[in-house]
């Protein structure tokens, strides 16, 4: 017989993270445990407030299920009980650490995926001043792949003192919705002028369209847009990449399918991340293996990690330890 057990958790950020929506100082997470025949799996998500959650209701959420896990419900089950988010996310990925301790396999290998290797991720910029921006990029020099969160007055400038001041790096914009229909050449101008590689999301989800109509210079990434597999389609020809998140697809079962229909369908795949623990970013980084770029630096943007987490090495994110996730305690994945 299975055991649950769902936690309430906040991990302080390092510093104020801002956004075009707003800013935190500290992120609030809920976390999962699986217990049956002496092993154990955990899962973590995010709850995020653009998508109508917050911690107590992706509890009652999981809790509402609780009965139906701890009675066997598996992962595929699971994708019919709760639609996609944060609830369904920490338990999609308990069931997968769950199974990796209980057979001995690591997850990797239960999906079917080549070994995990270390991964170059983006490090992210919160969203501040021009020059507070420029700042932090030029402290940022371990970090050749920088994402520049933007979706406010001055973005144009925020761009030319970031390339100012990081000639060398790579650089991705996410926009977060805020960027106006009416100066959206302009700042495609600007980010092309500033030799960005990838916008994410420019506009609001629902004005997607707009994208259609308008000469990219830079490839456009869909994120607030792109939440699971079937609506991809919508997105083909106003899009070229999408953003796999776990806490939008509501667990790696269906991000591993949403990366090979984004694939079929030609789309680019950047494997991304809400600012969490370790324990989020583990099964997120087999996505990361399959993925053209990869930001899974949340737990770099907290003040402190979970004992045991994720190694950086600089930009360079190393494979989940197996008594962190998904590994099997038998043999090292």
């Amino acid at each position: 017989m299975r055991e649950i057990e769902v936690r309430l958790e906040s991990f302080p950020t390092k510093g104020e993270f801002r956004i075009a929506r707003g800013a935190v100082r500290a992120v609030d997470l809920v976390t999962v445990t699986i217990g049956e025949d002496g092993h154990t799996g955990c899962g973590e998500c995010r709850p995020y407030a653009r998508y109508g959650e917050t911690p107590e209701l992706v509890r009652e959420r999981i809790l509402a299920v609780a009965v139906r896990v701890c009675d066997g419900l598996d992962r595929l089950a699971l994708m019919g009980v709760l639609p996609p988010g944060a609830a369904r996310n920490a338990i999609d990925c308990a069931l997968w650490d769950l199974e990796a301790k209980r057979t001995g396999r690591a997850v990797h290998e239960l999906a079917g995926l080549s070994r995990p290797a270390s991964l170059l991720t983006a490090f992210t910029l919160s969203l501040a001043a021009p020059d507070a921006m420029a700042k932090a990029a030029a402290a940022a020099s371990d970090y050749p792949l920088l994402k520049l969160k933007l979706g406010a007055a001055g973005d144009e400038l925020r761009l030319r003192a970031v390339r100012a001041a990081r000639p060398d790096a790579r650089l991705i914009v996410d926009a977060n919705e805020g960027w106006e229909l009416a100066r959206l050449e302009a700042m495609f101008d600007a980010a092309a002028a500033a030799a960005v590689e990838l916008i994410e999301q420019p506009l609001p989800a629902g004005q997607d369209e707009a994208l259609a109509a308008v000469t990219r210079l830079v490839p456009v990434c869909a994120d607030e847009s792109a939440h699971a597999s079937d609506g991809l389609a919508a997105l083909v020809g106003r899009y070229d990449a999408v953003n796999i998140k776990l806490d939008k697809t509501g667990g790696l079962t269906e991000a591993l399918v949403m990366a090979r229909s984004a694939r079929a369908l030609g789309l680019k795949l950047m494997a991304g991340c809400m600012v969490a623990t370790s324990l989020a970013m583990a099964p997120a980084l087999l996505i990361g293996g399959l993925a053209d770029w990869v930001d899974l630096d949340g737990p770099l943007l907290l003040a402190a990690d979970r004992e045991g987490g994720l190694v950086y090495e600089g930009a360079w994110v190393q494979p989940a330890p197996a008594t962190l996730w998904g590994g099997s305690l038998a043999r090292a994945p």
